[in-house]
């Protein structure tokens, strides 16, 4: 059984920093796609950072792009995300998710299995 748990989140002030890792295990697949996604109440889910089973490949978002950084621990089958210059507006529950399919970024809809997720609140 896949299984994704999510470690990391916090309250920091505004332009702090944390370190969100996601933990795997049971995978039974060996190209994939791990994805980090943010929501706030009464919005929708969206994707913040994505990352390629072999570390070779990484995307962010816009409003990320330069603050955040995705890497992955296969030792500890963990990927991180460690998010610096933190803004109120990244104030969010942030989700971990693994996709099987492999060779272009998926939508979150083609997302197999997802995490319990953990709140990150930036106080300004």
């Amino acid at each position: 059984e896949v299984q994704l748990v999510e470690s990391g989140g916090g309250l920091v002030q505004a332009g702090g920093s944390l370190r969100l890792s996601c933990a795997g295990s049971g995978f039974t697949f060996d190209d994939y796609v791990i994805g980090w996604f943010r929501q706030v109440p009464g919005k929708e889910r969206e994707g913040v950072s994505y990352i390629s089973s072999s570390g070779g490949s990484t995307y962010y978002a816009d409003s990320v792009k330069g603050r955040f950084t995705i890497f992955n621990d296969h030792a500890k089958n963990t990927v991180s995300l460690q998010m610096n210059s933190l803004k109120p507006e990244d104030t969010a529950v942030y989700y971990c998710a693994v996709s099987r399919l492999y060779g272009f970024w998926p939508s979150m809809a083609e997302y197999d299995y997802w995490g319990q997720g953990t709140q990150v609140t930036v106080s300004s």
